[in-house]
């Protein structure tokens, strides 16, 4: 097969890397500096969510909660659930950027999908809003908020409260999402090679 003499060109340039711009080290967000971060923990029957407002000082609560359906509530009602909810919540509180845990592998399929379509639907509802969205590894959230990657889920609401000054820990899965957001804003404050990744 032949190719041109400026073919060869293009070809010798993505080769040695002349024609590649050099990619930015750390994640557009964080370059960025907002105020507002909500986080949101999808599961189909418990998908906690978090807002918190950055500042200067310390970081605020502003909303939290957990969007509970019933274990009778057949999965598309749940589903529906969940994007009106998250609906309301952007409509209250406008967020300027999500963050949400990064995948993770189970070992029962069955489980992996129905928490897979808790996160559509929660990706989708933010997507739609036109927020920036981000993921997180479980394991960085740990270890940014309790200084540990395995921490236990209640050593987590532990800190989430200690950091916002909450006179009481958060319900878990609320506690999840406020430490993704407060994880986020750790993450996107620090000249971190591996920053969160936007999705």
């Amino acid at each position: 097969m032949a190719i041109s003499a400026r073919q060869f060109e293009e070809l010798q340039k993505r080769v040695s890397g002349a024609s590649r711009k050099p990619a930015p080290v750390f994640a557009a967000a964080q370059r960025r500096k907002f105020e507002l971060v909500l986080g949101i923990d999808p599961s189909l029957r418990g998908t906690g969510y978090g807002l918190i407002r950055l500042s200067k000082a310390a970081p605020t609560l502003v909303a939290q909660g957990t969007i509970s359906c019933p274990a009778g509530w057949e999965r598309s009602r749940c589903l529906a659930h969940i994007a009106r909810t998250l609906r309301d919540v952007l409509k209250n509180n406008r967020p300027e950027v999500c963050v949400v845990e990064g995948l993770f592998y189970a070992q029962n399929l069955q489980t992996a999908l129905i928490m897979g379509e808790a996160r559509g639907a929660s990706l989708a509802t933010i997507a739609e809003a036109g927020i920036e969205i981000y993921e997180i590894a479980a394991r960085k959230v740990k270890q940014a908020i309790v200084g540990y990657g395995a921490a236990q889920k209640a050593a987590v609401g532990r800190m989430v409260q200690r950091m916002l000054r909450l006179s009481e820990p958060p319900e878990p899965d609320a506690a999840d999402a406020l430490a993704l957001a407060l994880a986020f804003a750790h993450e996107t404050g620090r000249a971190w090679l591996a920053g969160p990744k936007k999705i």
